[in-house]
């Protein structure tokens, strides 16, 4: 899985929003996998940002990582700050 190609088309998406991908992370945490997309803003990114910004990706994860060979739980997130 190309996740460079997959934090592009999110940044494209997100970019009017000013909000960017600060990192992308697929892992196995006992059963289940795991993809996590950390977003970050200049000043911060508020939950309702967080839930309009996760409106915007799901359809773009669906899409590019269907070639994964199993199904993960997605967790977008906001970074943390201090």
């Amino acid at each position: 899985m190309d996740f460079e190609n997959l934090k592009q088309k999110i940044n494209e998406t997100l970019k009017k929003d000013e909000i960017f991908v600060d990192s992308i992370n697929y892992y196995k945490k006992g059963k289940y996998y795991f993809l996590d997309i950390i977003l970050d803003k200049v000043g911060g990114i508020d939950l309702d940002t967080i839930v309009e910004a996760t409106k915007k990706v799901d359809p773009i994860v669906n899409k590019e990582c269907n070639s994964l060979d199993n199904s993960f739980i997605l967790d977008i997130s906001s970074k943390e700050r201090g």
